[in-house]
Formats: C-alpha cells, sequence, structure tokens
C-alpha cells in the first residue's frame, strides 16, 4: 500500500497542485488575455462535471492498482524469467518508452472495440478542450490492465508501471489546452503536442480515431493514425450526449450495449456488437464500420456510442 502513498512511486500525488495551478492559470488566460474567437474556453457546468469525473477517477484508479498489483506481483514472481533493475536510467527508459507504446495500443484499441468505447467514451463526451477536459477520466480503466501485462513478465517490477503511467498522465494533462497553438517542429514531429491532441478530440469526419498518442507522436506516424491540425476541431462525441448527470456520462454506453446485445437474435450479432467498432450494425463488415461517419437524425439513438 505505501507505494500509492509514497510521492517518489506516485508522481500524480506531487503533481496534483500544478494541475490546479495550471487550470487556473488558463482561466486567468481566457478573462484576461485577448483570445482567438474559436476558442470554447471554459463553461462552468462542464468544468465542474469534468472536475467531479476526475475525483471519481481517484476511487476508480486505487481499486485498478490494488487489484492489478496482485496478478502484476503473482506474474513477476512466478512466470518471469529475469528481473530488470530499478536503479538504472535505462531500465526506466525501456518501461517509460514500452509503456508509451503500449498505451498508443491500448487508446487504439479503446476506440475501435465497442466494450472499450464504451468505457472511454466518457472522456470525449465535453464539447469544450481545455486543462479541466483532462480530469475527465473514465471509471472503468480494466484495458489498461491487459496491455500492461506483458511488463511484468518481462522483469519490470509491478510498482514501476504505476510510476511510469503517472508520469505519462502528467504529460498528458498539459496537451488539453488551446492556449498553445503549434510548437517548434522537432517537438511536433516526436512529441504528442497540444495540437495533435485537439485532433484527438475532434468529432469532425477528418479527425476521427486519429492521434491516439500518450507522450510520443511518432507512434501514430508509424502505424497511420497520425493526422495534422488543419482547422479547429469540433469537440465531443458525433452525437452530443446534452447532460452533466456522472452516471450516464460513464455507463450510459454500457446501457445501450446491453440492449443491443439484448436485441440481437444471433449469437454472432450479439458477439459483433460487443467486439466490433462503435457505430457497427450487423450485416456490416468491420471495414465498413470504421468509415467516418456524419452524424444524421437517424443515429441520435446511438448518441454515447458514436465514436469522438
Amino acid at each position: 500500500m505505501q507505494e500509492f502513498f509514497d510521492p517518489l512511486r506516485n508522481p500524480t500525488l506531487v503533481a496534483a497542485p500544478f494541475f490546479i495551478l495550471a487550470l487556473l492559470i488558463e482561466l486567468a488566460a481566457f478573462a484576461y488575455l485577448e483570445t482567438d474567437a474559436e476558442m470554447r474556453g471554459y463553461e462552468r457546468k462542464d468544468a465542474r462535471t469534468s472536475v467531479w469525473m476526475g475525483v471519481g477517477s481517484l476511487v476508480s484508479s486505487a481499486v485498478f492498482k490494488l487489484s492489478t498489483l496482485v496478478v502484476f506481483v503473482a506474474v513477476s514472481v512466478h512466470l518471469a524469467p529475469w528481473h530488470l533493475p530499478t536503479d538504472t536510467w535505462w531500465s526506466w527508459a525501456l518501461l517509460i518508452v514500452g509503456l508509451d507504446l503500449a498505451f498508443y495500443l491500448q487508446h487504439r484499441f479503446v476506440h475501435r472495440v465497442r466494450i472499450g468505447w464504451a468505457a472511454h467514451q466518457a472522456h470525449h463526451s465535453s464539447e469544450y478542450f481545455n486543462l479541466s477536459t483532462a480530469l475527465r477520466q473514465k471509471w472503468n480503466p480494466w484495458a489498461e490492465a491487459l496491455f500492461w501485462l506483458p511488463f511484468p513478465f518481462l522483469g519490470f517490477e509491478p510498482w514501476t508501471l504505476y510510476v511510469a503511467f503517472s508520469i505519462n498522465l502528467i504529460f498528458q494533462f498539459f496537451v488539453h489546452t488551446e492556449r498553445i497553438d503549434t510548437m517548434w517542429r522537432p517537438i511536433e514531429l516526436i512529441f504528442n503536442t497540444p495540437s495533435h491532441h485537439r485532433v484527438h478530440h475532434g468529432s469532425n469526419p477528418e479527425y476521427l480515431d486519429k492521434n491516439y498518442a500518450g507522450m510520443l507522436i511518432i507512434w501514430d506516424r508509424m502505424f497511420g493514425t497520425f493526422q495534422k491540425e488543419l482547422f479547429r476541431p469540433t469537440y465531443g462525441l458525433t452525437v452530443p450526449v446534452d447532460t452533466y448527470n456522472l452516471l450516464r456520462l460513464q455507463y450510459g454506453a454500457f446501457g445501450e450495449l446491453f440492449r443491443d446485445v439484448h436485441r440481437a437474435d444471433r449469437w454472432r450479432d450479439k458477439i459483433g456488437y460487443v467486439f466490433m467498432p462503435p457505430g457497427w450494425h450487423p450485416g456490416e463488415k468491420r471495414a465498413e464500420a470504421e468509415q467516418p461517419r456524419e452524424t444524421s437524425p437517424q443515429s441520435a439513438h446511438h448518441a454515447i456510442l458514436d465514436r469522438g
């Protein structure tokens, strides 16, 4: 338990006051500095909802850490063929880069598989893009455990995974802003930046399912999911949820998924609703379901299932 409360092993504890300070500075910038008319800034109810979702994620993250630690320790002790040192720079560099790649793969998975999207869509539900949006976290981080499982087998000590992921999350907090335009070209080439992440939060057809990066945008460039920011995105889901209800934002998509599975007549279709991309319907192939779609009135009943 002590690693969850030790600042050296849980960097987010140290970073939390800086998150609050950065958020207040951004609020002041919108209030007192010249602002581009296209920037949406803050809306009180939306920001308050994001903060409460962040508070809830602290609880879900604690449960996630405690439950996965048991599994990771068992894998490390009984299955790992070797154990890497925790006091060398190269082992931490390997872990941080490797976990960032795992984040990319996990992030792509939760966007492209409906059961994953049902958990992740809460983060994309805001129609604003500011530092409070970074706090709008999901309460269902189960998919991360699947992509972290190889690391204790490869010899990384389980507690180091949570430290490396905390560093990743701290980095990602600061890319949720409209106040920073494009950065120095080498930075834009290698790292995830506010410009790249604005694209990821866009619901425009050109921006759907792009820029999954956590810290390094090189993964998107390597695997064909990179999209340059061409214009100011329209943020949020393709069909807005129009609610600030925390439970609906977090679990409404699961309700829609379970209803679709229940109504399906064939087991093939039931499985398809769970594992095919968001917006898939029986009779469609995966390639068809993966095509960006324009929103329409007929798709309104899939409001919280469509991609964001």
